[in-house]
């Protein structure tokens, strides 16, 4: 059987950046995956909802040329099947661009699912589905189904939506972020549950186009891993866009039409209220990838979805790894990589640092933007700081 160094499983940033910098360090390096090189992040996830935004950023602009000295002859409007497309085209060349850096670091590429069978052994098959149904073809030059060795393995298996109980996303009228970046139409009124990085990007993004958004968040404020006082300046700047938001409430439940839905929100404080809109969008976070890899039969430790792993990416099973969603919040690409090459780095013996995951930066594209690295005022005093 084919034997490698270190052999990834998924390759979105985490697994590819972990990928290049292991093949530059002298090991024999794979990098198993079952639908699309670039993983989330780059398909699905960070990189095709910029470009949705940037989309929007320049319409919410072109609408206000006066204030900018600026003058337009007609109306500004919008093309929704071309801002899609111009998304998806974005994802496409990067897509294309990963596999042209596992040739040039002379990473094989390994398509399919893979699951661990014992330390140092991993038995690949067939891709079965894909997020948009059937499965993808590999790229070509891949390597297909087999069984593969590894000294080291390494889970970059990343994340996937959370679901609600009795709001679980159906394609159709309630989304997850998979459906809401490939709309075919402007949907004229929107509920968006959840008011994290997620729902608020797509709060702005479907406002500034001229949907009639609300934003239901369980908490008391909104952007809850950001400071309370910066939130609260963003939820004027979001109000005053025409985005109702409410806190501290939760929907209740949701009763599907035809093409709408009715939504009882219970208020936090005893009463309720129903809403009538075309689309929901469930952003209640994310919970990692970790079925179906085989850790429970290897005694992996788990907690909450996700792989426990110490400073360095080590589980507590030799040998193996993990690393980005798969092993925890902060659940952010850019946190992935650099725990992808410490991770590596370590196996190569170099003086690898823990990563103090308190210190990721992390940034939310909505209008205005939002950024912040370190802890919230608030959780500097729960520390004694």
């Amino acid at each position: 059987m084919p034997t490698y160094d270190i052999l990834i499983i998924g390759s979105g940033p985490g697994g590819y950046v972990t990928a290049i910098r292991s093949a530059q360090l002298g090991f024999k390096t794979g990098i198993i995956e079952r639908e699309h090189l670039g993983g989330i992040c780059l398909n699905w996830g960070c990189i095709p909802t910029k470009a949705l935004l940037r989309s929007a950023e320049i319409f919410g602009y072109a609408r206000h040329m006066k204030d900018y000295g600026l003058t337009l002859e007609g109306t500004i409007g919008h093309d929704m099947g071309a801002i899609v497309k111009r998304s998806r085209n974005v994802s496409g060349q990067l897509n294309q661009g990963v596999g042209f850096l596992m040739r040039k670091n002379k990473v094989d590429v390994i398509w399919g699912e893979a699951q661990i069978a014992k330390p140092g052994e991993v038995v690949v098959k067939a891709s079965t589905k894909s997020v948009q149904g059937p499965p993808i073809a590999a790229p070509k030059g891949a390597l297909g189904p087999g069984t593969y060795g590894a000294k080291h393995i390494i889970i970059a298996t990343g994340a996937r939506p959370r679901a609600l109980p009795g709001i679980e996303p159906d394609k159709k009228l309630v989304w997850t972020y998979f459906e809401a970046m490939v709309l075919d139409r402007l949907p004229k009124s929107l509920l968006v549950i959840g008011s994290g990085a997620i729902g608020i990007e797509f709060a702005s993004f479907f406002r500034t186009l001229g949907s009639e958004v609300t934003v239901v968040e369980i908490l008391p404020q909104i952007l809850p891993a950001e400071d309370a006082e910066i939130a609260a300046h963003a939820r004027k700047r979001f109000e005053k866009a025409g985005i109702k938001i409410l806190t501290g409430a939760k929907v209740a439940s949701i009763e599907k039409g035809a093409d709408s839905v009715v939504a009882t929100i219970d208020d936090g404080k005893g009463g309720t209220q129903k809403i009538t809109v075309e689309r929901v969008i469930s952003a209640v976070g994310v919970t990692g990838n970790i079925e179906n890899l085989g850790l429970e039969k290897l005694g992996v430790k788990t907690e909450r979805g996700t792989i426990v792993t110490d400073g360095v990416g080590r589980t507590n099973v030799a040998g193996l790894c993990a690393i980005g969603d798969v092993a925890g919040p902060p659940m952010l690409a850019h946190k992935a990589e650099h725990e992808g090459v410490v991770c590596v780095e370590a196996i190569k013996g170099l003086a690898a640092h823990p990563i103090d995951k308190r210190k990721s930066p992390g940034c939310t594209y909505c209008q205005p933007q939002i950024a912040s690295v370190g802890l919230t005022e608030a959780k500097a005093k729960e520390a004694g700081m």
